[in-house]
């Protein structure tokens, strides 16, 4: 393992003096150094919050570990890992910030973004508080606002995970201290399975109203890899996991009728419309 703990240096940001930082941003990294720059300069110019930026590498090859040389507050964790889920983790165990949040490498905070959410945290009695966020394309620019609903387990279940991870922030008492962590055999929908973990669970998920990042869509996204029709047996394959994943988290938390996957997998698309019909209802509660 390779860190650089001596890169941290909150004073450099005009960070305002505390013995907890008030976030910890977790950033798994593998072979994006064309997009880390952004996503780490992004951290970098937030003012008015005390912050731990952790960056979990899993042996890249390209020139990220230069890039992340860059940034005096990284703090950069270079070891193999199982995979994403494994090494965010391996952040959640590390976190000494009083909220949690995970920002891909390909993914950047918008400017001002962490000073605004944290007024809203102070105000939240929530265990997992989110907002909303931007899509950008591969170069950056934006292509539209993505406006979430108040929080409803039927839609988050039933029609798709709508929380951005890249804009959700858990409050580290509640969550991380308790033990919750990422199912790490989940590939694509880890974070929409532990937002369901958390709601059985009790605890409260809450939307705020701020755009907190941006999330680029690129050819590389792990979710948007097997989009599209194909007869490639392989990246059927991949795709169907994909598919897997969400059908196990409506298996394991939402409505099951039936013995039979086939007449569930009816009842599936039945509740995908109505849920799809709530979640714009829950736009305006």
């Amino acid at each position: 393992m390779r860190t650089n703990d001596a890169s941290v240096d909150y004073g450099t940001f005009k960070r305002k003096p505390s013995m907890s930082p008030d976030f910890t941003i977790i950033t798994p990294s593998f072979n994006y150094g064309r997009f880390l720059h952004d996503c780490l300069a992004s951290v970098a110019s937030q003012d008015g919050v005390n912050l731990e930026h952790l960056v979990y590498d899993g042996g890249s090859t390209d020139d990220s570990r230069e890039v992340a040389a860059r940034f005096p507050h990284v703090r950069w964790i270079e070891e193999s890992d199982r995979g994403m889920s494994d090494a965010i983790n391996k952040g959640f165990a590390q976190a000494k910030g009083k909220w949690v949040m995970w920002l891909n490498a390909d993914d950047r905070l918008l400017p001002g973004a962490l000073q605004k959410v944290l007024r809203e945290l102070n105000q939240s009695d929530a265990d997992l508080v989110y907002g909303d966020w931007n899509f950008i394309n591969e170069n950056g620019s934006h292509l539209r606002r993505v406006k979430c609903p108040s929080w409803s387990m039927f839609v988050h279940v039933h029609h798709h995970c709508y929380i951005g991870s890249t804009a959700a922030f858990f409050r580290n008492a509640t969550v991380m201290a308790e033990g919750y962590r990422l199912h790490e055999e989940f590939r694509y929908v880890m974070d929409g399975e532990l937002f369901a973990r958390l709601h059985v669970a009790g605890k409260k998920l809450e939307h705020m109203p701020i755009t907190v990042a941006d999330f680029r869509i690129h050819s590389s996204n792990a979710s948007m890899l097997h989009l599209g029709k194909t007869r490639d047996i392989q990246k059927i394959l991949a795709a169907e996991r994909q598919h897997i994943e969400s059908r196990a988290i409506r298996r394991a938390y939402g409505v099951t009728l039936f013995n039979d996957p086939y007449l569930n997998g009816l009842v599936d698309g039945v509740l995908w419309i109505l849920a799809r019909v709530w979640k714009q209802v829950r736009k305006f509660v």
